[in-house]
């Protein structure tokens, strides 16, 4: 009380601070009316304390994983915000700005984030023997990547391959995965710390370039080259850390020369174009660099018979490029007659040395080796885009379309031959093409998933995955199974041990978040429109559908009974239902209000009598699940036992908080069903695996890539032998293996 009348004193006098707002991770703040929200409860009487404090916003109306401001009536943002408190706006605002403190007498723990206080209640048995400058060491159990669920076919090219040890080398995230379909075995080469763009197999098919973007890390996360060796894993070069701008969007080994050189081009402004000795040293030498087109570029390959001869593609033109020196001369591409296309999609190259490319207006060109003019036209070759043509091991070219989804495949006078197929709507369309085993085609497609197959016996997919950003992710109640809902409206039902998927569904809007019911028998899924809806786990009917109101629901929780279920949403609600007429039914309780942003996190109390939740302006509150009361005296569940432990801000888990965190870091968190550890998603790309109760300030962990910026979702299977985790924007799921 002292402190909130010398605040009211200071506002009175004038003399309050303007509030200091932390840059967001957007890049274009803006900001709106100030709004008051409460601290959080500074003693067990329940009393709030209420602060100035603003919202900041940006245009974007795309959700990044952080979490965000109090709701607003014109905030169509979908992030987690910034908040600080105006007292305290001259602090650095991070959870080291004050230490992290233990008021014995009270027996709590306060931490800041973003200024703010946070007061964790420990239990009672806890509380005499508590030390907060106690180490907290990382588990013994470790986590090992055992599969991969997902590739990146929606916005990369050239990124499938068969190796000589019969897997296919593709990529994911920050992963690049090497699969044997026949064996079901996958390996992973986890260099990277941020997306892998692009791929490339040197000539003699044992050493791998992949190139990433921009990362998080200062040095790491620029930019750069990776050659591995297939076999091994390991890393035998890094080229060009510090030398890209924005991210690495073609390679190529050189071909003719035995592989000796490699170009790359850099998707900045102006696509420079650089050709590298990658062999000299472990960083390679740049042997030239110019500037390639102020166009996108789609690919860049060396010519596979003439040393020292590039060809490159992109908007509206193909370019002829040759080495001499240090110097790269270019030639563009003459269309003459035949109407330019806006797009050349991609380039190969026949027996012969002649170039060929497909374009945007559905035809092949073929340009003459040593020319830089087209010698033969097959107009009309698919309707809409080509967006891959490859000749296989018998000599015959397919290419694959765009809008008709068609594979087509042509003799060596480039007639068609009969043969062709379709890949079904729901697969997208064809995005690279590639030699399969035997007479096997492989097909890369837009909607993230590999087929392989041959016009006889069709066209089968081995690989799928999310198209969309990925939040929703549960895991079965007795079996080793989880389920996937992402904001591409899909619903998946994986089998862990089979690594396929046992059913999809077809949603009518962007799933957020799921939960199977304790029974197993159903699940229910809430989307970015306020709807959730419960499926029959079995049939995937819908058992029953409901609106609360018209925001984004943010998490969904079943008791551990089944008979209620919380729904968060992203208008400071939750609301509770109760469950009869087994799960048929749902009767709404009531509503818990109180929170002054959305609600982040849920869990309930193992005796189904109590809720405890997060919001996005990092508050811990408690309800009554009978009547949605609040329940002010905090300290009185200081010994509750939760079921789960899905908020982020708990005592039991309050040491995934890294030092520095801004309380938009840590996305998810999940304990293990025998209590002895807790997984965290954070924004860095990273799993991070603790021991639980997870109760000394920033403890140490295990921590693991993989994913490619900002992981949004961690759960332990039921029997704690694995752990699933899923990428926001990478739509990547990972499967790891506990050790």
């Amino acid at each position: 009380m002292a402190e909130l009348i010398r605040r009211m004193n200071t506002f009175d006098s004038g003399r309050a601070v303007q509030n200091s707002i932390l840059p967001s991770k957007f890049k274009t703040p803006s900001h709106k009316k100030p709004v008051s929200f409460p601290t959080n409860t500074l003693n067990g009487s329940g009393a709030k304390e209420y602060v100035v404090a603003r919202e900041s916003m940006s245009g974007s109306g795309r959700r990044t994983p952080t979490p965000g401001t109090p709701k607003t009536p014109q905030s169509g943002m979908r992030k987690w915000g910034s908040y600080t408190s105006t007292e305290l706006s001259h602090n650095n605002m991070s959870n080291s700005a004050r230490d992290t403190t233990f008021e014995s007498e009270e027996g709590y723990v306060r931490m800041y984030l973003r200024g703010r206080p946070i007061n964790f209640y420990a239990p009672t048995e806890t509380v005499s023997s508590y030390d907060i400058k106690a180490d907290a060491s990382p588990p013994e159990q470790k986590l090992n990547l055992e599969w991969v669920y997902g590739y990146r076919g929606r916005d990369c090219r050239s990124n499938l391959y068969l190796l000589p040890t019969g897997e296919m080398v593709y990529f994911v995230a920050a992963v690049a995965v090497l699969y044997n379909v026949e064996e079901q075995l996958q390996r992973h080469y986890l260099g990277h710390t941020d997306d892998i763009k692009c791929l490339a197999i040197h000539p003699e098919k044992i050493l791998i370039a992949t190139g990433q973007t921009a990362g998080h890390d200062k040095k790491a996360g620029k930019p750069h080259i990776r050659i591995w060796n297939s076999v091994s894993l390991q890393t035998l070069h890094v080229l060009g850390i510090g030398d890209f701008e924005r991210s690495v969007c073609c390679i190529g080994f050189s071909k003719a020369d035995g592989g000796n050189l490699l170009c790359a081009v850099d998707d900045a402004n102006e696509h420079n174009l650089s050709v590298w000795d990658w062999q000299k040293g472990e960083k390679g030498k740049k042997i030239v660099e110019t500037k390639s087109s102020t166009e996108p570029v789609l690919a860049a390959e060396f010519h596979p018979k003439d040393e020292n001869v590039l060809v490159s593609c992109g908007k509206s033109s193909i370019m002829f490029w040759t080495l001499d020196g240090g110097t790269l001369g270019k030639k563009l591409g003459i269309f003459e007659k035949y109407e330019k296309p806006k797009y050349v999609l991609c380039l190969t190259f026949a027996p012969n040395g002649d170039v060929l490319t497909g374009d945007s207006n559905g035809n092949i060109f073929v340009w003459a080796r040593g020319s830089n003019k087209i010698s033969q036209a097959i107009q009309g070759a698919h309707e809409g885009g080509i967006f891959s043509l490859c000749f296989l091991n018998d000599g015959c070219l397919v290419s694959g379309g765009g809008k008709d989804r068609r594979i087509v495949e042509w003799d060596s006078s480039y007639q068609r031959t009969g043969n062709s197929a379709e890949i079904p709507e729901g697969l997208g369309a064809v995005r690279t093409l590639n030699q399969g085993k035997g007479k096997m085609v492989l097909v890369g497609t837009t909607r993230n998933s590999i087929l392989q197959g041959t016009y006889d016996l069709k066209f089968t997919p081995i690989v799928q995955g999310h198209t969309d950003e990925l939040w929703g992710l549960t895991v079965h109640p007795n079996q080793n199974q989880f389920l996937t809902a992402g904001y591409d409206k899909q619903v998946f039902l994986w089998d862990t041990l089979t690594h396929s998927i046992i059913w999809s569904k077809d949603l009518n809007d962007s799933a957020h978040c799921a939960c199977i019911h304790p029974d197993g028998t159903m699940v229910a899924v809430g989307t970015q429109s306020g709807r959730w809806l419960v499926l029959d786990m079995s049939t995937r009917d819908i058992i029953s559908s409901h609106t609360d109101g018209n925001e984004q629901i943010e998490c969904i929780e079943f008791s551990p009974d089944g008979n209620n279920i919380a729904v968060g949403s992203r208008d400071n609600f939750i609301y509770i239902y109760s469950i009869t007429d087994e799960g048929k039914k749902y009767n709404k309780v009531g509503k818990c209000s109180g929170h002054t942003s959305f609600i982040t996190h849920l869990d309930w109390s193992a005796d189904n009598q109590v809720l405890r939740s997060n919001s996005g302006d990092y508050e811990i509150l408690y309800w009554k699940a009978s009547n949605c009361k609040q329940v002010t005296d905090t300290s009185s569940l200081r010994d509750t036992e939760w079921a789960t432990q899905y908020c982020t801000l708990a005592f039991e888990s309050l040491g995934i908080w890294p030092e520095g965190a801004d309380g938009t870091d840590v996305n998810s968190c999940c304990r293990s069903n025998n209590k002895q550890l807790i997984a965290s998603a954070d924004d860095f790309g990273k799993v991070n695996l603790y021991s639980s109760p997870c109760i000394q300030p920033r403890a140490t962990s295990h921590k693991y890539g993989g994913h490619s910026s900002h992981v949004t979702g961690v759960r332990f299977l039921y029997n704690d032998s694995r752990l699933v985790s899923v990428g926001g924007m990478d739509t990547a799921v990972l499967q790891w293996q506990l050790q």
